[in-house]
């Protein structure tokens, strides 16, 4: 049980945080940042949460039914722009892939280029 009230107090500071300092990032990211940072920091003991945590990766298919339950009821919208999403799909994966890529050569070369100097 302490497992669970850490990990749902990191929420709640979280959420504090995100709506006391206006902050443009989701309440869960803060709140998961704050905790990643005081394991690193030994603040709080990995024993402590890791019953929770084992729980909640066991468990993790419950989060995911609200959104099997949404595509279930849009499935026939997925099917008529089935090619649609397809093509979407494939070219915003390989555009990310070739840009990574470019990016990669680029800053490299760069990296390369000022050893070099040096």
């Amino acid at each position: 049980m302490l497992g669970f009230s850490i990990v749902t107090g990191f929420y709640l500071l979280g959420m504090l945080l995100q709506t006391a300092l206006h902050i443009p990032i989701p309440a869960n990211v803060i709140g998961l940042i704050l905790f990643t940072l005081s394991l690193f920091l030994k603040l709080v003991k990995l024993e402590w949460v890791e019953d929770a945590g084992q729980f909640l990766i066991k468990h993790m298919l419950l989060f995911f039914t609200p959104f099997v339950v949404g595509t279930m009821v849009f499935f026939h919208y997925i099917g008529e722009n089935s090619m649609q999403l397809l093509v979407s799909l494939f070219a915003s994966t390989f555009g990310v892939l070739i840009i990574t890529g470019w990016s990669a050569k680029l800053f490299k070369g760069k990296e390369k280029s000022r050893n070099e100097s040096l």
